[in-house]
């Protein structure tokens, strides 16, 4: 099969196509034939292998999973023993944080885990990106444990995890403010937003407003700036660790002050919050924003325009040269 492999951290460069295996199926597995796939902020933190904490999930000196690809849509080519949830053809998606795999022909996923078939009318491209921003903006969304009414601005509302913290919010009742630039502000309107503000001709940090959470989705601000935009007893919650790893430090020493405090969610992957965002996708709560899609060949561009970080919600991998 084809695979997308990488054998030492760096640049979008390091990365080759190359023949590898075809996996097997083991018990309790799904062999998926990938149709797509995506590159995201989770498969370029495991390229670089920076921030260097990355390091001990992926490796300390090399990385161990050789190829990436978190997410992935596709059929069901395969099912191993004592599988009875899926059947050969199912049509299905998911992510793997750990064992990656989605940039290649063949994958291999446990029954059990975050893997489901997609939902009726939804296309292999639709379905590759539901999950990687959208179970990190979950798990943020819980964290601070919102309740219908209350104010929330989202930094980075365009982004893979903010597009999708947009829509989630909007699903529990919240009032959002969400942060882009001029030519998106439409979008983020269609995705449920009640405010939208234009960071290239207002700053943001600045408005004569307050809130009960700031997201900051992409990690381009910091408490400091934002604490005055959040009401008495507010949080601000981070998808990235700041200048210094500040924001892993706030949320151990700002709750003490019992004021507004900092929140740092270390994210969960759940089975059943992949079936949740695919209930959210057939009521039409939640859909992947897609920027745009590549084929397996031009996957070192994929990964050079993320990195850019011009994307807007999540890029898509063809994996076979045209997607089914």
């Amino acid at each position: 099969m084809r695979a997308v492999v990488y054998r030492h951290y760096g640049p979008p460069g390091v990365v080759e196509i190359e023949d590898a295996p075809v996996p097997v199926a083991q018990a309790g597995e799904l062999l998926v034939r990938v149709v797509t796939s995506t590159v995201n902020r989770t498969d370029c933190g495991f390229l670089s292998g920076k921030p260097r904490v990355v390091r001990l999930f992926s490796g300390l000196r090399v990385p161990r999973a050789t190829i990436l690809g978190c997410e992935f849509a596709g059929w069901v080519e395969q099912v191993g023993a004592g599988v009875s949830s899926f059947t050969v053809g199912q049509r299905v998606f998911g992510y793997d944080g750990v064992k990656f795999g989605g940039h290649a022909e063949y994958v291999t996923i446990a029954e059990t885990g975050l893997v489901a078939e997609i939902p009726a009318g939804l296309s292999f491209e639709e379905a590759a990106p539901i999950v990687e921003g959208a179970h990190y903006a979950l798990n943020m969304i819980r964290a601070v444990n919102v309740t219908p009414g209350q104010k929330v601005l989202v930094n980075g509302g365009t982004g893979g995890i903010g597009s999708a913290a947009v829509q989630l919010f909007v699903h529990y009742g919240v009032r959002v403010t969400a942060v882009c630039a001029t030519e998106h502000l439409s979008t983020l309107k269609s995705l449920g937003a009640e405010r939208v503000v234009d960071y290239t001709r207002e700053d943001f940090t600045a408005l004569d407003d307050v809130f009960d959470v700031v997201v900051d989705a992409v990690g381009k601000s910091s408490f400091g700036r934002c604490r005055r935009l959040l009401v008495p007893g507010g949080i601000y919650v981070s998808s990235e660790l700041g200048v210094g790893w500040q924001n892993p430090l706030l949320a151990l020493t700002t709750p003490l002050l019992r004021r507004k405090r900092v929140l740092f969610p270390i994210p969960k992957d759940t089975r059943e919050d992949v079936l949740f965002l695919k209930g959210l996708v057939e009521t039409g709560d939640f859909r992947p924003l897609i920027d745009r899609s590549y084929p397996l060949e031009q996957i070192r561009e994929a990964y050079a325009y993320v990195t850019s970080g011009q994307k807007i919600g999540n890029v898509v991998i063809r994996v076979p040269a045209e997607a089914e």
